[in-house]
């Protein structure tokens, strides 16, 4: 039987199922007695959402290259649809791929501001910042209709609970009404991922985020509104958009961005099958080259796990990235470690969702 291939699903990251590492069974397309089936399928999948009846909405890192302890996702899965998602896998614990699945299922944590709420109310809790997204972003397209992330910032104003955000989506600007409060009292940062400026290339990799110009569109309104803006460079691919570095950081230092970072293209587990697919589907004439500076920066392989060297990989390529990437940031003054620093002192518990406050704490 020869090989074939599922059409294309347009506006989306990945055509992919594929298998998850805790899937109990395994299904195969007989292509040869599906040919008029094939023709039937679908260019588009819609999204689907789903209630997800969490527990707890707060998760607890202790990674040593990541710098914050505590995060907060109303969202399991992502609309956005980026091929190269680290986040993809996580919906493997579900039986669901890391491929179509992860982008068109998505689960909502309905009670992400009570948890949130009550969370906080622990007693003996000692504040720290609490990062929103750190997996999947809180601000994906279903965020305009729904508002949890919204509701969960309305919680930390009442808290006066110090937040960072991290988004490539401009909708973290209809917020700049509870955002720019906080921040002027140091309780609130915001990270924009910025990957290229070059939008025929993010439509195909990052294809239900928001544009490059939107995105430094909500740079300047954050920054304007005081709101202090870090910049991501992230994910930076080999051989793909490294050579955007000087450009990018350049944007961003003009859009007002006080701070950045890069990390470099990482791809775990199932990520690696979707980005290779993505890549060979959207620039095959690119393929040979990206996959060879890949595998330069990460010993040979197309990853490695170990802490710090997973986000800045290794060799002479690597290497190269980081050095261009200092001189720039130095040259635009986007150098500083990670901006302000927030103040946790002023926390102060908020009202439980039981309605009953504390009488002692």
């Amino acid at each position: 039987m020869s090989e074939r291939k599922l059409p294309v699903i347009t506006g989306r990251g990945s055509s992919l199922e594929p298998k998850g590492r805790f899937a109990k069974l395994e299904f195969q397309r007989d292509l040869d007695a599906l040919d008029q089936e094939l023709e039937d399928l679908p260019a588009k999948v819609a999204t689907e959402y789903f209630a997800d009846d969490a527990q707890s909405i707060i998760s607890e890192n202790d990674s040593p290259d990541i710098p914050f302890r505590y995060s907060l996702n109303p969202y399991r899965g992502c609309e956005h649809g980026c091929s190269y998602c680290y986040a993809r896998p996580t919906h493997e614990y579900f039986d669901l791929n890391a491929g179509i699945d992860f982008e068109t299922r998505v689960f909502v944590k309905q009670r992400a501001p009570e948890l949130f709420r009550d969370w906080l109310c622990r007693k003996g809790y000692r504040p720290e910042p609490v990062m929103f997204s750190g997996v999947t972003d809180c601000y994906q397209p279903i965020e305009r209709h729904l508002r949890l992330t919204r509701q969960c910032l309305e919680v930390a104003v009442e808290a006066h609970q110090p937040i960072a955000i991290v988004s490539k989506n401009a909708l973290v600007t209809r917020d700049l009404d509870l955002l720019s409060p906080l921040a002027a009292k140091r309780l609130a940062k915001v990270a924009i991922s910025l990957t290229s400026l070059d939008q025929k290339l993010t439509r195909v990799m990052e294809p239900r985020t928001s544009s490059p110009e939107a995105r430094l569109r909500a740079i300047r309104e954050l920054s304007q509104a005081g709101v202090p803006v870090h910049v991501m460079l992230a994910p930076l691919i080999p051989g793909l958009t490294d050579h955007e570095i000087p450009a990018l950081l350049k944007a961003a230092a003009d859009a007002g961005a006080l701070s950045a970072s890069y990390i470099l293209l990482r791809l775990p587990l199932t990520v690696e099958p979707v980005f290779l697919e993505w890549l060979e589907r959207t620039h095959p004439q690119h393929r040979d080259r990206v996959e060879s500076r890949i595998r330069s920066t990460r010993g040979g392989e197309l990853y490695q796990s170990k802490f710090v060297e997973r986000m800045r990989g290794t060799g002479e390529i690597a290497e190269q990235i980081r050095r261009t990437y200092h001189v720039f940031a130095k040259k635009y003054g986007l150098d500083q470690s990670r901006g302000v620093e927030l103040d946790v002192s002023q926390f102060r518990p908020p009202t439980p969702s039981s309605g009953q406050k504390w009488l002692f704490r």
